[in-house]
């Protein structure tokens, strides 16, 4: 099969699909890949090292969206829409729940989509999410004490405090990967860290995770409100597996935190939490002020340390990539659950349900399908 990497061209998202070693994998394997020229310069990979192990370098994303199946790391923008086609199989991030015109300009095109966020195991998990979640959660904890410092707008506080003064308060929603990810930063930083999760269970095992060094509170909007009331950074963790996120906190609650504090919501790609998130932001100008709090609203965060997230990605999609080439998408599927789980569109279908229901937009069986 002939794989095609582009360049990716959302603000400041200088992750590449693959790093050489993973494109070497695949050529390895008898595939073709095809790589755009400075694809990989963002996370410091020159083409001279995918020429090494025998990839293509294309002059232009057009020869790249030309071959069978192209690999990505966010969704396709605009501008890329021109080389959607039937047939093409694209395997990316893509978060359509969120995107409406993403998921309308695929079907129209009756392309073949498998979005990592959607790839699931048997046992519930979400292998190519994992990896970009672990980043963007201890990303949080980082990013949050810069944007509480006076110079960033914050109200000019150290996380760990020092003797004689408090420590910070982070207020982590969402007790999964990314939650606990961000938790273990902000816990390592010296801050008191309260955890807020649905599920009991869980709350037990990040008690024993962290020995007792942080709250765990069940989450709902009464210990969320009066959690908020005396936080410095609150980090949005909260995941539905292909479906919009929740609003779970309101404009009144933000109102009613503290000036200068800070929010930063991981799941801004999939909608995101909080009620005064008003846009997406970039890596550019990564923030703005709703209610006196600064609010963080980067929908691609694990871009600023392209080079970790990419080797991290590839680790895990590149097993998952080695199937999708192996023969025809139909049997492929089939015989690869995981994989299966993770379709969005197929032959100008939504086949995913949750998707569909959060877009409104009609629901077709895969397995009618195939």
């Amino acid at each position: 099969m002939k794989i095609g990497i582009p360049k990716e061209i959302k603000n400041n998202e200088n992750r590449v699909a693959l790093p050489p070693s993973g494109v070497y994998e695949l050529i390895q394997s008898g595939h073709e890949v095809f790589v755009e020229t400075n694809a990989g310069f963002g996370s410091a990979f020159k083409d001279e090292a995918y020429k090494e192990v025998g990839a293509t370098i294309a002059d232009s994303p057009k020869e790249v969206w030309a071959q069978d199946m192209v690999m990505k790391v966010k969704e396709p923008l605009e501008e890329e829409y021109k080389y959607f086609r039937d047939g093409l199989i694209l395997f990316t991030y893509l978060h359509l729940a969120a995107n409406k015109p993403v998921a309308q300009a695929l079907q129209k095109a009756n392309v073949t989509t498998i979005a990592y966020e959607n790839v699931q195991l048997d046992n519930g998990s979400l292998p190519l999410l994992s990896p970009m979640s672990e980043i963007a959660g201890r990303m949080a904890a980082q990013i949050g004490a810069e944007f509480l410092e006076s110079p960033k707008g914050g109200k000019g506080i150290v996380l760990s405090g020092v003797p004689g003064v408090r420590k910070g308060n982070v207020v982590v929603i969402g007790g999964g990967v990314a939650g606990t990810n961000a938790a273990k930063i902000a816990y390592g930083l010296g801050a008191n860290v309260t955890i807020l999760d649905v599920n009991i269970d869980r709350l037990k095992e990040l008690d024993t995770e962290f020995n007792g060094g942080v709250q765990t509170l069940m989450s709902n909007s009464f210990n969320i409100e009066e959690q908020l009331k005396t936080a410095d950074l609150v980090v949005g963790a909260v995941l539905l597996p292909g479906r919009k996120a929740p609003t779970l906190v309101t404009r009144e609650m933000v109102k009613n935190m503290p000036d200068h504090s800070v929010v930063i919501d991981i799941a801004i790609d999939q909608g995101g939490i909080f009620e005064t998130e008003t846009r997406t932001t970039t890596h550019d100008d990564p923030t703005y002020v709703e209610e006196g709090v600064t609010h963080y609203a980067v929908a691609n965060m694990p871009g600023a340390v392209a080079q970790t997230a990419t080797i991290a990605l590839s680790n895990s999609t590149l097993p998952f990539a080695k199937k999708l080439v192996q023969g025809p998408i139909e049997e492929v599927l089939q015989n690869e659950p995981a994989l299966y789980r993770g379709v969005n569109t197929y032959q100008g279908h939504l086949v995913h349900q949750a998707v569909a229901e959060d877009l409104e937009i009609e629901h077709t069986s895969l397995s009618d399908l195939l």
